[in-house]
């Protein structure tokens, strides 16, 4: 039997490049999103894998919906081994003239959806003491930016939950692992579908991913659980400069306001805030010809944990050297 994984918002962008990562490496995958047509496609795409597939309509938000399809991906394809949350929306706009409706609805869909999913998959995995849990996040979960306060603000919100929730797994020595993906700018069809009431086109600013390398950092956290994976050089370089100096990180995020609009004029947009936008997709968006070509370029937290362990026994060692140095000075007999 093959192994079976959840993916939501799967049927485009990175969602969906990962559903194609995972049905490749013979996994049986389960798509959750809105979209009754994409959906349908989507099935029949994977299906050529070979695996049982599994498309389900529903919005990731309504916690009943997400419970009822994870039975339903249980019943159909069997034991979920591996669930990606990955369903998200924003609002581009300064904050101030962003509503608490549209506040709410982006922290239903890209902090709470990710709740629902957990949760869901934790009912069937705890009992059966196995499976992989992956929160697809960014790089503004850490390092936050201009004209899109709702967004990182879910995304901060998903950390939270995720490291308490690990905690309490690791109390009741529950065998199922928590993933985190930092993700940069990645060329995917939400820059053409975010509400957006700047007047001006939602712009990538460079560098831009391309959505396959994301599905390949999720697929190999899914087979290889890691705490944590940064994908991108831009998304580590973000956590940098938060940590090292976040008061110069605050003034080169004001300076991204221009660099996230194009000059291109528009009228306001609705995008899939509330509704899904109908009509095929795909996994790539507009900025395919500044797409790095890179499918590698992912560091994980054990990798970082390494290099700052060895970097921090490099700090050690000289600081043991200077302080022994010292003491010898002092012992030297006074020649004057």
């Amino acid at each position: 039997m093959a192994r079976v994984a959840v993916v939501t918002g799967g049927t485009a962008g990175i969602g969906l490049a990962t559903a194609h990562a995972l049905a490749e490496r013979g996994w049986s995958v389960a798509v959750i999103a809105r979209e009754q047509n994409r959906l349908s496609s989507v099935e029949r795409a994977l299906a050529a894998y070979g695996q049982p597939v599994l498309a389900i309509s529903a919005d990731v938000a309504d916690s009943k919906a997400v419970d009822a399809a994870a039975e339903r991906v249980e019943r159909e394809l069997g034991p979920i081994r591996a669930w990606v949350n990955n369903a998200m929306s924003t609002v581009v706009n300064p904050a101030d003239q962003i509503t608490p409706d549209e506040y709410r609805r982006v922290t239903e869909t890209t902090y709470l959806s990710q709740v629902y999913g957990t949760l869901a998959a934790l009912r069937f995995m705890k009992r059966r003491n196995r499976g992989a849990i992956i929160q697809v996040s960014s790089g503004l979960a850490v390092r936050a930016a201009p004209l899109q306060a709702p967004y990182c603000a879910a995304k901060f919100a998903v950390s939270g939950f995720t490291d308490a929730l690990r905690c309490e797994l690791l109390h009741d020595r529950v065998n199922v692992s928590l993933s985190v993906i930092y993700l940069p700018a990645v060329n995917t069809p939400q820059f053409n579908w975010a509400r957006n009431r700047t007047g001006h086109r939602q712009y990538a600013p460079d560098p831009v991913f391309d959505p396959r390398l994301c599905a390949e950092a999720i697929a190999y956290a899914v087979e290889h659980p890691r705490r944590e994976v940064w994908v991108g050089r831009s998304s580590m370089m973000m956590a940098a400069a938060q940590a090292l100096a976040p008061a110069l990180a605050d003034r080169k995020a004001a300076s991204m306001w221009p660099a996230q609009l194009s000059d291109e004029t528009i009228p306001e947009m609705k995008g899939n805030l509330f509704e899904p936008v109908p009509g095929p997709v795909g996994i790539d968006g507009r900025f395919s010809g500044r797409t790095k070509a890179s499918r590698a370029e992912f560091v994980t937290s054990r990798t970082r944990d390494l290099v700052v362990g060895g970097l921090a026994g490099l700090a050690l060692i000289g600081l043991a050297g200077t302080v022994n140095a010292a003491r010898s000075a002092r012992r030297l007999p006074d020649r004057t």
